[in-house]
């Protein structure tokens, strides 16, 4: 599963929140958390902490282009 980017950042500018603050509520390493926010490949378990952490359905995150 791959995360989009501007999708990513979209959601952390609407719920006020940068990665420091991301990083803390979804108890992640900081490294797994930046891994997400760059657009690269994730598990749907980590994909699925980050879009509760933003309050939004992890299906909003998730990029639909074909690789």
């Amino acid at each position: 599963m791959k995360a989009n980017k501007e999708k990513m950042e979209l959601a952390l500018a609407r719920a006020c929140m940068n990665t420091a603050d991301l990083v803390c509520m979804t108890a992640m390493p900081e490294p797994t958390v930046k891994k997400v926010l760059s657009g690269r490949n994730v598990r749907p378990v980590t994909l699925g902490r980050i879009a509760k952490a933003l309050g939004v359905d992890p299906a909003e995150l998730i990029s639909t282009e074909e690789a």
